[in-house]
C-alpha cells in the first residue's frame, strides 16, 4: 500500500522549478542583457516533458478506472505533442537569433494537435448521468457555462488579438482560439463531475490553462515586439505547472467521496456575461460587441429554460414526496400482506372508541394454522391469511373494522351493542365453514368477544377478549365465546401450575431421563442427553410442553435448570467413576434462555463441575439458536462458560434465524441436526434427484461442520434406513427412538455394563 500512496511531490517541484527558472532567467536577462533570448523558448517544452512524466507516474501509482486512465493517457499524449511543437519552436529560436523566430509549420501542427487532443480528452470524461431529467438539466447547464466562459474569453482575450493594429499572425490566432476552447470545455466539464473517474479540482486546474492563453493574448496586444519573450519565459511555463498539479490532485483524491455538482455555475455564467456586456457598453465596442450580445441573449434564454425545467421537476418531486408520505403512513398503519389495519392503528381506534361506550372487541385466530404453514409451505400460508382477511372484512361489512394483529390473529372493532358483536361472530362462523383461498382449504377459526364496561381500559378489554379466545380453543376450536368473569379460571389454573412448580422443586418431584447418543458405526453409546420429567402427585406425569412454558414465564426455569445441571453432572461423574473415564464422551443437559440471563449462571456451572468432580470437557450444554441470539450479555456468558472447558452445542440446528452467523459469533463445538431434516431422508432411491433434494440440508450441515471443525449429531432417527443414510452422508453420531429412547439412570447403567462386557470379550 505504501508504494501506491506515494505522492509525486518531486514532479510538482521539478515542473514548478522550471517555471521559476524561467522567471529568474528573465529577470537576470532583462537587467544584464547577457545571453541569448532563445533560452526563453526552452522552459515550455522542458516543463511539458516533466508534466508527461508526472501523469505517467500517477497512472502507475493509483491505477485509475478505465475512463480515468483513458483521459490521463490522452492528456499526456496531448502534452507530448505540445512539447514537440514548442521544442521545434525552440530549435528555430536558436537558429534565428537574435531575432524572434516565426512559428514553424511543424511547431504549429504540434501545438494545435496537442490542444485538440486535450480538448478531446476533456470532452470524453463521463458524467455518470442516469435519468432523462438529469441529462436535460446538465445539457442546459453545460451550454450556459460554455457560452458564459466563451463570451468572457472571446471579449477579453480573442477580440483584442484579432483587432490588434499589428499584422495578424494566423497560427498564433488559431492556437489562442484552441486554448480558449480548451478552457471553456474544461470549465463546462467541471460543473458536473460528481466524484467520477477524474477529479473535479484536477479539471479545474486544467481550465486554468485558458487564463494563461488570455494573458498571452494581452501580451500580444500590449507589449509590442517583446511579447514572445515574456510569453515563453514568464507565462507559458505555468501551463505544465497546472497540468502537473492536476495529476497530483488526481492521485491524492482517488479515495475522496463524491460531491454534489456545481449547481451555482449557470448563475455564475450569467454574472460573467453581464460583466462582459457592461464592459462592451462602457467601451462602445460597436460591431465587436454584437457577438457578446448574442451570447448574452442565448444564456438568458437557456437560464429561463433551465428554471422552467427545474420548476417542473420540483412539482414532480413534491408530488412524489406527498405520495411517499401517504404510502409510508399507510404502511405504518396497515398490514402489508392483507391490507387490513395493523395493531398500532387498532389501538388508536380502540382508545378513541372506548369513551363513547358500546365498544366490543372480537379476536379471531385460525385453528391449526401452523400445521398448514409447515405442511404446505409459507407461500400457501400467506395466501390463506390473505383469503381469511378478505372473508373477515367482507363478512363484517359496515358493522366493524377488521384488523390483523399479527401472525394468524385478527381482530374486529365494533361500535355498537353486544348483539351486534354476537351477530358478527355467527356470520363469521358460517363464512368460515366454506373452503377459502385458491387451494380450497377448509379452515376454522376460534373467536373470543369482550364488551367494554364503564372504566374498562384498552388493555383490559383486549385481555378479556384474549381469555375468551383461548377458552374457545380449549373447548374444541371452531367456535366463539363471549367473555364472562368465570373464564378467568384458566388463568388462575396457570398461576396454580406455577405454584405447583415451585413446590415441586422443593418436594423433589422432578427426575431426569437420559437418551443415548450413539456412534453410528458400532452403535456404542458415547453420550447421553438429559431430559427433565415432572411427576405431579395429583396429575401424574406432566409433559414437558405443559410445564416448561410456565416455568419460563414465571422464571422458575432458572432453579429448575440449576437442578438439572447439578444432577446431570453428579450422575455423569458417578458413571465415569464406576466405568472409567472413557465410558462416556459427553453428557448434554439443555439450557434455557432465562438461565443465560441469570447473573449466577456461570458460577452455577463452575459449582456443578467442582462439586461433582466431572471433567469440564465431558459437559456439553445444549442451546437453542433463539436463546443464543440475545445480545452481548448472552455472548459474554457463553464465552465465559467455554473458558471453563465446557463445550456448547446448537440444538435443532437449521431451524433458527441465523445458524451460520452463530457458528462464527459463538464458541460452538457441536451442531445437532434437527429432526425435521431427518424425517423422510431414507425415502427414494439413492442418487436420484428426489433423494438428493431430501438429503440436501443434512449433507450441507455435515459439510459445514467438517469445514469448521465441529462435531455433528443427527437427532430424531426413527429407523435403521435413516441411520444408514446419515452415516453415508458423514454423520458419526446420532440419537432417536430407533437408537435409544429416553430412560432412567439405572437403565443407562445397564447399557454401560453391557458395553464393558462387550469390550472385555
Amino acid at each position: 500500500m505504501g508504494s501506491l500512496r506515494r505522492r509525486p511531490w518531486w514532479h510538482s517541484a521539478v515542473t514548478s522549478g522550471i517555471a521559476a527558472a524561467g522567471v529568474l532567467w528573465f529577470l537576470w536577462w532583462s537587467s544584464t542583457g547577457i545571453g541569448s533570448m532563445a533560452v526563453a523558448y526552452l522552459f515550455m517544452p522542458a516543463g511539458l516533458l516533466s508534466a508527461v512524466l508526472a501523469i505517467r507516474a500517477m497512472v502507475r501509482a493509483v491505477a485509475p478506472a478505465p475512463a480515468g486512465r483513458r483521459f490521463w493517457l490522452q492528456l499526456s499524449a496531448g502534452c507530448l505533442l505540445l512539447a514537440v511543437g514548442y521544442g521545434v519552436l525552440a530549435v528555430a529560436a536558436f537558429r534565428s537569433r537574435p531575432a524572434f523566430p516565426p512559428m514553424p509549420a511543424v511547431a504549429t501542427v504540434g501545438v494545435c494537435g496537442g490542444v485538440l487532443v486535450a480538448i478531446y480528452a476533456v470532452a470524453r470524461v463521463p458524467l455518470g448521468v442516469t435519468s432523462g431529467y438529469e441529462r436535460g438539466r446538465q445539457w442546459l447547464d453545460r451550454t450556459i457555462a460554455f457560452l458564459g466562459c466563451t463570451a468572457v474569453l472571446f471579449h477579453f482575450g480573442l477580440v483584442p488579438l484579432v483587432y490588434s493594429p499589428r499584422p495578424r499572425d494566423l497560427p498564433l490566432t488559431a492556437m489562442m482560439m484552441l486554448a480558449f476552447l480548451l478552457a471553456a470545455a474544461s470549465i463546462t466539464k467541471v460543473s458536473h463531475i460528481n466524484g467520477g473517474p477524474v477529479d473535479r479540482v484536477a479539471i479545474r486546474l486544467l481550465a486554468g490553462t485558458g487564463l494563461v492563453a488570455a494573458v498571452v493574448a494581452i501580451l500580444v496586444v500590449d507589449r509590442g515586439t517583446d511579447w514572445p519573450l515574456l510569453a515563453q519565459a514568464l507565462v507559458l511555463p505555468f501551463v505544465p505547472v497546472l497540468i502537473t498539479l492536476a495529476a497530483h490532485r488526481q492521485q491524492v483524491s482517488t479515495a475522496a467521496p463524491p460531491r454534489r455538482s456545481n449547481t451555482w455555475l449557470p448563475y455564475l455564467a450569467v454574472a460573467a456575461v453581464q460583466v462582459t456586456m457592461t464592459d462592451v457598453l462602457l467601451r462602445r465596442t460597436g460591431d465587436r460587441g454584437q457577438v457578446v450580445a448574442v451570447m448574452a441573449t442565448l444564456v438568458i434564454g437557456l437560464v429561463m429554460a433551465r428554471q422552467y425545467l427545474v420548476m417542473r421537476e420540483n412539482v414532480r418531486l413534491l408530488g412524489e414526496r406527498k405520495e411517499s408520505e401517504r404510502r409510508l403512513l399507510y404502511e405504518a398503519t396497515h398490514d402489508p400482506l392483507t391490507g387490513l389495519a395493523n395493531r398500532a392503528l387498532f389501538r388508536s381506534w380502540l382508545d378513541t372508541a372506548l369513551p363513547s361506550g358500546d365498544t366490543t372487541v372480537l379476536l379471531a385466530d385460525l385453528d391449526d394454522f401452523k400445521t398448514v404453514n409447515d405442511s404446505l409451505g409459507h407461500d400457501v400460508g400467506d395466501e390463506l391469511l390473505a383469503a381469511f382477511a378478505l372473508t373477515l372484512q367482507t363478512t363484517v361489512g359496515d358493522d366493524g373494522r377488521a384488523v390483523r394483529l399479527g401472525g394468524d390473529e385478527f381482530a374486529v372493532l365494533i361500535n355498537g351493542p353486544a348483539a351486534v358483536g354476537d351477530s358478527v361472530a355467527r356470520r363469521l362462523m358460517t363464512a368460515f365453514d366454506a373452503p377459502i383461498s385458491a387451494h380450497r382449504l377448509l379452515v376454522h377459526a376460534s373467536i373470543g368477544i369482550a364488551g367494554a364496561k364503564p372504566g374498562t381500559t384498552a388493555s383490559g378489554l383486549l385481555r378479556d377478549a384474549d381469555i375468551a379466545l383461548h377458552t374457545a380453543k380449549q373447548r374444541g376450536k371452531g367456535n366463539w365465546i363471549r367473555y364472562t368473569a368465570d373464564l378467568q379460571q384458566p388463568v388462575f389454573a396457570d398461576a396454580q401450575l406455577g405454584a405447583d412448580l415451585r413446590r415441586a422443586l422443593d418436594a423433589d418431584e422432578f427426575r431426569l431421563l437420559y437418551q443415548p447418543v450413539v456412534d453410528l458405526a458400532d452403535r456404542r453409546m458415547i453420550g447421553v442427553e438429559a431430559l427433565v420429567r415432572w411427576h405431579h402427585p395429583q396429575r401424574g406425569l406432566v409433559p414437558p410442553l405443559d410445564f416448561i412454558t410456565t416455568a419460563e414465564r414465571t422464571g422458575l426455569i432458572v432453579p429448575l435448570g440449576r437442578w438439572v445441571l447439578r444432577e446431570t453432572c453428579r450422575q455423569a461423574a458417578a458413571w465415569l467413576a464406576e466405568f472409567g473415564p472413557d465410558a462416556l464422551q459427553k453428557v448434554e443437559p439443555n439450557v434455557s434462555v432465562r438461565q443465560l440471563h441469570d447473573p449466577d449462571f456461570v458460577d452455577d456451572v463452575r459449582a456443578a463441575l467442582a462439586d461433582s468432580g466431572l471433567p469440564a470437557e465431558k459437559l456439553v450444554l445444549e442451546l437453542t439458536e433463539s436463546s443464543v441470539l440475545r445480545g452481548p450479555r448472552v455472548s459474554r456468558v457463553l464465552h465465559e462458560v467455554n473458558e471453563l472447558g465446557v463445550r456448547l452445542a446448537l440444538d435443532d440446528f437449521g431451524t433458527g434465524e441465523s445458524s451460520l452467523s452463530l457458528l462464527r459469533s459463538f464458541p460452538v463445538a457441536m451442531v445437532k441436526l434437527d429432526k425435521s431434516f431427518v424425517d423422510g431422508i431414507e425415502l427414494d432411491e439413492p442418487g436420484t434427484a428426489r433423494a438428493d433434494a431430501r438429503q440436501a440440508v443434512a449433507r450441507a450441515v455435515m459439510q459445514l461442520a467438517d469445514a469448521l471443525g465441529l462435531e455433528a449429531v443427527a437427532e430424531g432417527i426413527e429407523n435403521e434406513a435413516q441411520a444408514v443414510r446419515l452415516q453415508r452422508l458423514g454423520y458419526t453420531a446420532g440419537q432417536g427412538y430407533h437408537l435409544g429412547r429416553p430412560m432412567e439412570a439405572a437403565q443407562i447403567t445397564g447399557l454401560l455394563v453391557l458395553q464393558r462386557q462387550d469390550a472385555a470379550a
